[in-house]
């Protein structure tokens, strides 16, 4: 059995929550549309805002520490293509969260299972991480949080466009 752990990351978005709680609830493939990390969307099965929908992505990746912090929103097709395949496992309108199981991609080269929920109240939104290493040296998914907070910023800023 690998180490099991929890990353945890809550951030603060000026549009408020529930704007992005619905994109992520109900249009999902907008986010391809507005931040361009993600490159591929895709609904493999079911339906966008439904429990058991299947979902089937392709995003940029880029390796904290190699790419200055300032260039990340200015990133087009640079960094590496990474793909994820995820189910919607839960989905709580009252709590504004929705749970999704990895099932395939990236991710389970290096762990056994991964698991993202994302929650919103007011102005913030939190992103926890459930995952199990394969092994103790695999890395901590850093760089997949700061994929999926640069989305978040960039969903935020089409908002604030508005």
């Amino acid at each position: 059995m690998g180490l099991k752990g929890k990353l945890i990351a809550s951030t603060e978005v000026k549009c408020g929550g529930h704007l992005i709680h619905d994109l992520l609830h109900t249009n999902t493939h907008q986010a391809a549309n507005i931040s361009p990390t993600i490159n591929h969307f895709e609904v493999h099965a079911g339906e966008i805002g439904k429990v058991g929908t299947i979902i089937n992505m392709k995003y940029n990746e880029v390796e904290l520490g190699v790419t200055p912090l300032y260039l990340l929103n200015l990133m087009d097709t640079d960094g590496q293509e990474k793909t994820i395949k995820y189910e919607i496992e839960a989905i709580d309108r009252y709590k504004k969260s929705i749970s999704r199981k990895v099932i395939s991609g990236d991710l389970l080269d290096f762990y056994s299972s991964f698991t993202i929920i994302s929650s919103c109240e007011q102005q913030w939104i939190t992103w926890i991480f459930d995952y199990e290493k394969k092994i103790e040296n695999n890395p901590e998914p850093l760089n997949f949080l700061d994929f999926i907070l640069n989305v978040t910023k960039d969903i935020e800023g089409h908002f604030l466009k508005k």
